[in-house]
Parts: C-alpha cells; sequence; structure tokens
C-alpha cells in the first residue's frame, strides 16, 4: 500500500527534525559577527555567553566577517570578559569589508579591557578556522549563526579540500552542519546591510547553501529594542557591554528607546527554538545584483521569522540576557 504524506505529517516531521527541534544537549555553534559597525552585535555576543553559561550553547568558535584592523582584539575583549579568553577567533584574509563603528566603542574596549590578541594577523584566516571545527565535529551536529555579512559563509562554500578534509565546503557543510540561523535580509522584500555591502556573497549564499537557513529580518528585530535597562542598571560596573551601549546609544536619536536589536534575534533563536514567539514560512530568498532582496513562498529549504504578535516578550527577554554576567569563579 503506497503510503500518503499528508501536510500534517510534513509539519510533524519539520518541527521534530534535527534542524528544528531543541533538545537538552547544548546546541554547538559557530559565531560570524561583522562586530561593528553597528553595536547589537555586542548584544548578541552576550546572549550567546549568557546562554552558554545556561549550558544551552556550545560555543566552538566566533569569526569576524570584517577585516578592519582591531577587529579580532575587540572579540578576544569580549570573549575575556565572558570568562572565555581561549575561544578561537578567526578574520577573513582576502577580500572583505573593512567598515568600524563612527561611535569608536570598538577602541574604547581596546583600550580599557584585557586582551591578549593585538593584531588581526595573530588569529588565522576565516575559512581555514571554519574547515578546520567542522571537520572535527560529529556530523550534522553545528549550527552557523551569522549576524553580520555573508563573506566567509561563502568562501567556505567554494573551499575546496585541505589539511582538514578532503571534502569541498559544499560537501563539509552538508555532511557537518544542521542549519544556519541569519540575521540577514528584509522580508518580504527590501534593502538590508547584511545582505547588500556584499552583495555577490549573498547571491552565491541564498542560491548554493546545501542546508536549513533561517532568516530573521530586519522587520523582526526592528521592533525589539535594547540597552536602556543595561545601561540603567547601578549594580553593573566594569563591563565592556554596558559601556558600549552607554556610550552608543546618546549618540542616535532613534535610539532614546533602545538600540533595535536584529543581532540578538538570531542568537535567541539558536539557543531557544522559535516557537515561543514565531512562526516560520517557507520560501526561497533572492537577492539582486544591488543588494536588494526579495521572498518567494514557492522555494523549499528556507525560512524566514514572522512575529506571532509584538515583540514586548522577547524584547525583556533579551533585556535581561543583556544584564548577564561573567560566572564567578569558585
Amino acid at each position: 500500500m503506497a503510503f500518503k504524506i499528508t501536510p500534517f505529517f510534513l509539519l510533524f516531521s519539520l518541527l521534530f527534525s534535527p534542524a528544528f527541534s531543541q533538545n537538552s544537549n547544548p546546541t554547538k555553534v559557530i559565531f560570524d559577527t561583522d562586530m561593528g559597525p553597528d553595536y547589537d552585535d555586542v548584544g548578541a555576543i552576550t546572549l550567546l555567553h549568557a546562554f552558554a553559561d545556561q549550558g544551552k550553547i556550545d560555543i566552538l568558535a566566533t569569526i569576524a566577517s570584517t577585516k578592519y584592523e582591531g577587529v579580532a582584539g575587540v572579540l578576544d575583549v569580549l570573549n575575556t570578559y565572558f570568562d572565555r579568553p581561549d575561544l578561537p577567533i578567526a578574520v577573513p584574509t582576502d577580500k572583505a569589508i573593512e567598515q568600524k563603528d563612527w561611535q569608536h566603542w570598538t577602541d574604547t574596549l581596546l583600550a580599557n579591557y584585557p586582551h591578549n590578541i593585538r593584531r588581526n594577523t595573530e588569529v588565522p584566516d576565516a575559512v581555514d578556522l571554519y574547515r578546520k571545527i567542522l571537520a572535527a565535529q560529529p556530523d550534522q551536529s553545528v549550527t552557523l549563526i551569522t549576524v553580520g555579512f555573508l563573506t566567509n559563509i561563502s568562501n567556505l562554500l567554494k573551499s575546496k579540500g585541505d589539511q582538514h578534509s578532503p571534502l569541498s565546503g559544499v560537501e563539509l557543510v552538508r555532511a557537518k552542519v544542521v542549519k544556519l540561523i541569519s540575521m540577514a535580509g528584509k522580508f518580504p522584500s527590501g534593502s538590508e546591510f547584511n545582505v547588500n555591502q556584499d552583495p555577490k556573497a549573498s547571491q552565491f549564499v541564498v542560491t548554493n547553501w546545501p542546508r536549513i537557513i533561517i532568516y530573521s529580518g530586519f522587520e523582526i528585530g526592528e521592533r525589539i529594542h535594547s540597552g536602556i535597562p543595561l545601561i540603567s542598571n547601578q549594580e553593573i560596573k566594569n563591563s565592556p557591554v554596558k559601556d558600549v551601549f552607554a556610550l552608543s546609544i546618546p549618540m542616535d536619536k532613534q535610539d532614546v528607546n533602545g538600540r533595535m536589536s536584529w543581532d540578538q534575534t538570531a542568537v535567541w533563536v539558536a539557543a531557544m527554538g522559535y516557537e515561543k514567539y514565531f512562526v516560520l514560512e517557507e520560501g526561497q530568498m533572492q537577492v539582486a545584483d544591488d543588494g536588494s532582496n526579495s521572498w518567494g513562498i514557492s522555494g523549499k529549504g528556507q525560512f524566514r521569522l514572522v512575529g506571532k504578535s509584538n515583540m514586548m516578550g522577547i524584547e525583556k527577554e533579551i533585556n535581561d540576557l543583556m544584564m548577564h554576567q561573567p560566572k564567578v569563579k569558585e
């Protein structure tokens, strides 16, 4: 007798597949960030470490998608603050964007907080570190989070076999990665910074990525504001995270209620799943030559977050997590 696959069965299979279900084991994560020009990246890496301290995430590496001088040091500052000074860090050595923050919060962190990495040349190339880490992990065990440009992911997919693995980049991703959660795009259509700054990389990734992608679009983070509870908390002192938000929020009138929180949403979904605040719409992102994007619902294997209601619940959770402090050593 032929087995008929019903829409309910497909939905059930989707929800409980490894790519979407949450389990008791920490999610293995590689975190890919532009860490500036904006500063929601600082909020995102704070959530990453907070979830790691809660046992929900196992951080394998923090990788920059930018190559301005000092970005490796900034990542080192934040990892060191959260008592993970030995986390692998990498920076692209090939062509990549070099934009920095205009508020100079990166310079402030480098001047005022401990770190061992002084130059980008002290850390490996981004694709080399991706390949090394992925090759060493069990099959279908790693979640990638991108909250910056898709430069590294494009280069990873184009990479060839090497000393870490004989597999091509596409083959390595297909073997080792469960899903990519990406703060990218504006839906149903628009132009968003992480996509439009490196349109060729964005086009290549959305066309050739061999696993599941979940997009957290501009329209999601735009509705979530964070940072005011953090900078108002008088008990938090000597915190690079607080310093970044305290310095940057007053510099922009649109941030009077806090900074829009695009990047934090991607980390939150990686750790907590999407069901509490979102539904998924399956489709396909298309990226034009100018970096603008649109969404087609006929595609398969790509999903965008759609909010169930207002974002006040997740806004409070993100603000609470951004006040996370390093674990006290016993």
